[in-house]
């Protein structure tokens, strides 16, 4: 029903107002006793086989919903109905700040794909802690941090320090983000030296608490191997917790929207089925040379149940979704944990 009747007329419509009118409706529609038990209902599958334990946690089944849907914590409770083992919230920064210039999000239906370039837009740490603090789901609930537009990198630091603290208490593991395209400047915290010192700082900071949070790095799927590499010996170094792989391309190829409105469309990152390939492909990689227990979390091109599969056959331990549970709706994670029990 999603596919025939609901996504053609929310197609209709520019993406980010449809995001926000979806917020909005989930938000009223949560205020009235029973909805979540209903949504619960026909859209979360139960089943002991699909639990996992992955650093330190345990998680109802394998599937999330990747950083970037509920940036500021708005909807936790309400989606936390629609069967999701786990809630990454984020990217969250220091201060509010509005992002990018309007239009910034982008379909391409015939690549099943969508362009982004948001750039951090949230409401700033705090406002999400205050509604951390009022949730009543039990769901596990990731940080995703990264810094200020305005904050040059040399005081990144700062930025991913004051997150961190403000989180701590309200957050089940935290995600350092320097792989979004879309913040002039960021990707270049990726390189060797800045890396190396941003995740040592962040993790002293976890190993400070009398419980320490796991903490996890989220990377872009244009890092060629010696970067990749590099990437692997500083997460050995530094005993970073996990790896998330990976983050939306600024690539273009193999495209079946004309070039001519991809272009129009402009810069950001591109996420979708054009992605499911090459973040198959870094997983693969990643856990050929972690070995066989590094935590490895999948994200990028999820798009089918079979994708899913893919995916944790590829080495992943668990995997997130996003732009999957836009194409194919509201049942779609359920499709997946019911995939997932025939093959375990």
């Amino acid at each position: 029903m999603y596919k025939q009747f609901i996504r053609p007329i929310l197609f209709l419509f520019d993406p980010e107002n449809v995001h926000h009118f979806t917020f909005r409706l989930l938000t009223l529609k949560g205020k009235v006793p029973g909805f979540k038990a209903i949504v619960s209902s026909l859209f979360n599958y139960e089943n002991t086989k699909l639990e996992r334990t992955v650093f330190g946690i345990t998680f109802k089944n394998p599937v999330g919903l990747a950083a970037g849907f509920d940036k500021d914590a708005k909807l936790i409770d309400e989606l936390a109905a629609f069967g999701f083992g786990f809630i990454e919230i984020g990217t969250l920064t220091p201060k509010a700040q509005p992002g990018n210039d309007k239009p910034r999000l982008f379909r391409l239906p015939k690549d099943q794909a969508i362009i982004n370039r948001m750039g951090f837009n949230n409401g700033g740490v705090a406002e999400a802690v205050e509604r951390l603090k009022k949730r009543s789901s039990k769901i596990i609930v990731g940080g995703n941090i990264g810094k200020n537009k305005i904050t040059p990198n040399e005081n990144a630091l700062d930025d991913y320090a004051y997150c961190f603290e403000q989180l701590y208490a309200h957050v089940d593991y935290f995600v350092i983000n320097v792989s979004s395209p879309n913040t002039p400047g960021l990707r270049e915290l990726q390189e060797k030296e800045p890396l190396r010192k941003l995740l040592s700082y962040v993790k002293g900071l976890s190993l400070a608490k009398s419980t320490p949070k796991p903490v996890l790095l989220k990377i872009a799927p244009d890092l060629t191997e010696s970067q990749l590499n590099d990437v692997i010996e500083i997460l050995k170094e530094t005993n970073t917790d996990g790896i998330i792989a990976t983050n939306t391309t600024i690539s273009r190829e193999g495209l079946s929207t004309s070039a001519a409105e991809v272009e129009a469309m402009g810069a950001g990152g591109l996420s979708g089925k054009p992605l499911t390939q090459r973040s198959t492909e870094v997983i693969a990689y990643l856990r050929k040379n972690f070995g066989p227990t590094y935590p490895i979390i999948a994200v990028g091109g999820i798009m089918t149940p079979q994708d899913a599969i893919d995916k944790l056959k590829a080495g992943a331990d668990l995997i997130q979704v996003y732009t999957g549970f836009i194409y194919e709706g509201p049942s779609f994670v359920k499709r997946i944990n019911k995939e997932l029990i025939k093959i375990l």
